[in-house]
């Protein structure tokens, strides 16, 4: 359901949502918090649906703040979305023209759940300082996308280093959850070795490739290398550089699996999907804490990052990072040594007779089983 209320007032908005209430019951009784999205009327729709999304794990009232037309006279335009327009949610779309544009806390304010949490969400382009914005100061956490701003990510990334306060994040930090959830649990492994350097390649346009070195050189202390490669290729693959060898973790472009393979053990291939908006902006409403390894990373990890003026086809060649294509082969490799283990067990299974309810069939596919059994046994011996 969507209700339109142009020309309308915060008094008149709060009214409506009290009355669609008592017209679809509970419908506002277990909202969590309140996502305030900050947005350009062009990214307004994407935004929208990003947030109902997420808020399928964490219900909430989402208050999405347009800014329209700055000229004219002021003026507040209402939209309120509940039901299936709405996810797990009611969304409050409000646009503000003229000089009210310029007064999004004011208006907000009055229609923010009492006694909840807020978190503010720039899907694009965020303030300078998210933290003395008008709207981020009242939130408890505040999430920015430095992949979607303008300039270079390690000149964006500076500048939110520069003005980071404690509940701040970054979706670009999200994205890279299951690379460091992957990385952590195979240095829990044998051998338990120092990683003496890391080489993490990238494209050259990603920020979270950026946060992933800077994780890295914060937590292992020791020197880390970032390798650019294409843009829009994302990471593509992580080194670790150890005395019995190196640990290789490697996702070609657009792959949705990763290979890891490391000295002493046989090579894997590991699920490692893209993250999508929704996912990210989820996890990021499910702590209200500071996330202090992203601060680390942001803060102290970026500046002990070197950058290589090596190509990732250059450092490939030089065996300095891991071959891409060879990730591929392998991958496919294990791929089809998978699926014949898999057709090799069905064959060796004995097919059990079509009139099941025959008991004198029943026990002469028993016994022919076990026969097998015995006679694949004796040869071993």
């Amino acid at each position: 359901m969507i209700v339109d209320l142009p020309s309308t007032t915060t008094a008149n908005i709060s009214k409506k949502l009290v009355r669609l209430r008592s017209d679809t019951g509970s419908m506002a009784l277990t909202r969590v918090l309140t996502l305030v999205v900050v947005v350009d009327e062009n990214e307004a729709d994407e935004a929208i649906e990003t947030a109902n999304d997420a808020s399928r794990q964490h219900p909430c009232r989402i208050i999405v703040v347009v800014t329209a037309n700055r000229r004219g006279a002021a003026r507040l335009d209402a939209q309120i979305r509940i039901g299936g327009d709405a996810g797990a949610s009611e969304v409050v779309v409000l646009r503000l023209f003229g000089p009210l544009a310029a007064h999004g806390r004011a208006v907000v304010t009055p229609l923010l759940l009492a006694d909840a949490p807020i978190v503010a969400w720039w899907p694009t382009d965020p303030p300078k300082d998210p933290g003395a914005d008008p709207i981020g100061g009242m939130a408890q956490r505040r999430v920015t996308d430095v992949s979607r701003t303008k300039g270079t990510p390690k000149s964006a990334l500076g500048r939110l280093a520069r003005s980071y306060a404690p509940g701040d994040t970054d979706l670009s930090w999200s994205r890279i959850t299951l690379w460091r959830a992957l990385l952590t649990a195979a240095l829990d492994q044998a051998p338990f070795e120092p990683v003496t350097s890391v080489t993490v390649t990238g494209g050259s346009d990603s920020p979270s490739a950026e946060l992933l070195a800077g994780w890295l050189a914060k937590r292992l202390r020791c020197p880390v290398t970032l390798v650019p490669s294409r843009v829009g290729s994302g990471i593509i693959s992580v080194r670790l550089e150890r005395d019995s060898g190196p640990l290789d973790l490697v996702r070609p472009q657009n792959g949705t699996s990763a290979t890891l393979s490391q000295p002493g053990t046989p090579e894997r291939s590991i699920a490692l999907p893209p993250r999508s908006d929704a996912e990210c902006l989820a996890d990021e409403l499910r702590r209200l804490d500071p996330d202090e390894p992203y601060a680390d990373a942001l803060r102290d990890g970026l500046d002990a990052v070197s950058h290589s003026r090596r190509t990732s086809s250059e450092s490939q060649r030089k065996g300095i990072t891991p071959s891409v294509a060879e990730a591929r082969e392998d991958a496919e490799r294990i791929k089809r040594e998978s699926s014949a283990g898999s057709s090799s067990a069905m064959v060796e299974a004995a097919p059990m007779p079509d009139k099941a309810d025959d008991p004198a069939q029943v026990q002469q596919a028993a016994a022919t089983k076990l026969e097998k059994v015995r006679v694949k046994r004796a040869t071993k011996d």
